[in-house]
């Protein structure tokens, strides 16, 4: 008689039940971030930490989630992980000030790092053939679900309720989870001699380099990139990163291999997948922000905006697939930078009454673009490795997504509370002049500011005019941030060429990596 798996059917949905958590968890916090930033009185040139603490310390898990599975078996490791998951949310649904969140953000983001990649680990370690296809097929549903309903969900619960409930939520279905695997699943045991392999100077040198590459781009613009601590930073960083490199070139069992960055298609698969960690998040970064702070809409607002990137990527998908299979991946993933890369220029034409309809065209165009982008470098990277260099590969493309998204959020971070300043002072400047185009974009009328000393202006005036003037100015930043996005989308089309070396259309085409396909869509993790 056929063994039914119905044990195994039990674990596996529960822990993607634990995954569509995991990435829910990034998506639902985006839209609230102009609530949150209320809530606990954070000025705006310290919120991107929400997102980029998670980021950081994502990447740092991915990197050990295969070390831990073998050292603790998948059930063990995916149910601590689970926990610590409810856990930290807890933490940071009871945080009364920034710090505390941001702490119990950094921990959580290490958790989910652990749950994304374990779960198709085991997909593919508890079904047989017949059965793994349904069960990366149930994975993909949730990666595709998640990021199309998460705004509008975290919008309608921050507004509804509280912020802390974005977090609270997540408490009694990750318990549920975790007594449901330590249950149900049972995929191998565990290699404690694995623990004794675990690089914990590769480690350190990893975590080091990572915080103190993060706290560099919030605190170098500010001192412009001149202050001592800048360069203690960036030495540190550098010290980090060489440390790491080089334990992983020199070790038998590295914390990541590096190797397969010697292959020139898998590493221009890799810097795609940096460019495209920069764009995918920064645009989830940004979009929220200016909707919140310039539009003064509210977290469903925002949710409700935001929820045609979802929405797109899914509409997209069956073509995407169609088009990776009949392509090749040089022309696929042509199209999809192109695509983003011009969604995210479209952008860059903000003025301080854009808004759904303005808005609606560039995110259809970054929704559909996401998996032009992401099943091309899948299959550039993965498709002609051998099984057994699949998890490690995988791992470092995930990697340098969440590292690039990091990198990303601080640009933009940098551009939008930088630059305001000087940007208002030329607005002043061209409206003292009687530019009608700049009295337009502001908001005003024409000739109220000819010719007058701001200094010296009518009190009610400067009351009237100055909360506009600030929006513009911010507006004016968000749209150079999106320049810088959508240009450095756009320059990534220079590595195409590399792509060449890898399967084409002819050769049978790697299964999507939705492992890799969990970000992209709406809102920042």
């Amino acid at each position: 008689m056929a063994k039914s798996y119905r044990r195994e059917w039990i674990g596996f949905v529960a822990m993607s039940l634990g995954l569509f958590m995991a990435i829910l968890d990034i998506q639902i916090v985006a839209a609230a971030l102009p609530r949150i930033a209320q809530s606990l009185g954070t000025p705006l040139d310290e919120l991107s930490w929400v997102q980029t603490a998670y980021l950081i310390t994502e990447v740092i898990a991915i990197a050990m989630s295969g070390r831990l599975a073998r050292a603790m078996s998948t059930r063990w490791l995916f149910a601590t992980a689970t926990f610590c998951f409810s856990a930290t949310s807890l933490g940071c649904a009871l945080s009364h000030d920034f710090v505390g969140l941001i702490f119990w953000r950094s921990l959580q983001g290490y958790a989910a790092g652990t749950i994304i990649p374990t779960v198709f680990a085991a997909g593919y370690k508890m079904f047989p053939k017949h059965f793994k296809q349904r069960a990366l097929l149930l994975a993909g549903v949730v990666i595709m679900l998640a990021p199309s309903i998460g705004p509008f969900l975290g919008g309608y619960i921050a507004e509804k309720l509280t912020w802390n409930w974005l977090f609270l939520i997540n408490i009694p279905i990750g318990l549920a989870i975790t007594a449901i695997v330590i249950r149900f699943v049972s995929v191998d045991r565990a290699d404690k001699s694995a623990w004794r392999t675990v690089d914990l100077v590769a480690f350190a040198g990893l975590s080091i380099g990572l915080g103190c590459l993060q706290t560099l781009l919030k605190v170098a613009p500010q001192d412009r990139w001149s202050a001592p601590r800048d360069y203690l930073l960036i030495a540190v960083t550098l010290g980090g990163a060489y440390v790491f490199v080089r334990r992983c070139l020199r070790r038998r069992e590295p914390l990541v291999d590096l190797a397969p960055l010697r292959r020139p298609a898998f590493a221009a698969a890799c810097a795609f997948n940096f460019v495209l960690g920069v764009g995918l998040f920064s645009s989830l970064y940004v979009l929220p922000l200016f909707l919140g702070f310039v539009r003064f809409h509210s977290p469903l607002e925002i949710g409700v905006i935001m929820t045609v990137m979802g929405v797109s990527q899914l509409v997209a998908a069956p073509l995407a697939a169609v088009a990776e299979r009949r392509l090749p991946p040089a022309l696929v993933a042509f199209i999809g930078f192109a695509m983003f890369g011009a969604g995210a220029l479209a952008n860059a034409f903000q003025t301080p009454r854009t808004d759904f309809a303005d808005l609606l065209w560039p995110q259809i165009l970054r929704g559909t673009a996401l998996l032009f982008c992401i099943l091309p470098i899948t299959n550039v990277a993965l498709g002609d490795l051998p099984a057994g260099e699949l998890s490690n590969a995988s791992g470092l493309l995930n990697l340098m997504r969440n590292l690039g998204g990091a990198v990303g959020i601080g640009l933009v971070d940098t551009i939008i509370n930088i630059r305001p300043s000087a940007i208002g002072q030329s607005l002043v400047a061209a409206l003292a002049q009687g530019s009608v185009q700049t009295a337009a974009f502001v908001g005003i009328p024409a000739g109220m500011l000819q010719g007058v000393d701001i200094a010296h202006a009518d009190p009610a005036d400067v009351v009237f005019v100055k909360p506009i003037l600030e929006r513009a100015a911010a507006t004016i930043a968000f749209n150079e941030a999106w320049v810088l996005v959508g240009g450095l989308l756009l320059a990534s089309l220079l590595l195409v060429p590399f792509l060449r070396g890898s399967p084409t259309a002819s050769s049978e085409p790697l299964e999507p990596d939705f492992e890799l396909a969990r970000d992209a869509a709406p809102a920042v993790s």
